[in-house]
């Protein structure tokens, strides 16, 4: 069973820094390509971050360029964001997913099949 894990939100102030977590298992994901998303309550899912499978390109949301990181860990099976700079427009429910194929880089969020559970960030001003 397939299954993602977020973890590493919480309440910061404005300016501060956190490191999302998102542990895979049930299967190696590898070069697989993997986003991130949030949601705000009352708005859509937005695509902030996303890994191409292989040795891919990167796509950050203009929201976000700049002050957000992408990064994997093989060994450990387990994709980071590492936000920096945080804005109280940050505040909202952060989600790792993942499509099926392998070999494959979704174009639209109905292509990921693997989500975890969500971990919230709260930015105060």
């Amino acid at each position: 069973q397939v299954q993602l894990a977020e973890s590493g939100g919480g309440l910061v102030q404005a300016g501060g820094s956190l490191r999302l977590s998102c542990a895979a298992s049930g299967r190696t994901f590898g070069s697989s390509a993997m986003g991130w998303f949030r949601q705000a309550p009352g708005k859509e899912r937005e695509l902030v971050a996303r890994l191409s499978w292989g040795p891919g390109s990167t796509y950050y949301a203009d929201s976000v360029k700049g002050r957000f990181t992408i990064s994997r860990d093989n060994a450990k099976n387990t994709v980071y964001l590492q936000m920096n700079s945080l804005k109280p427009e940050d505040t909202a429910v952060y989600y790792c997913a993942a499509p099926q194929r392998y070999y494959y880089t979704p174009t639209s969020v109905r292509e990921y099949d693997y989500w975890g559970q969500g971990t919230q960030v709260t930015v105060s001003s």
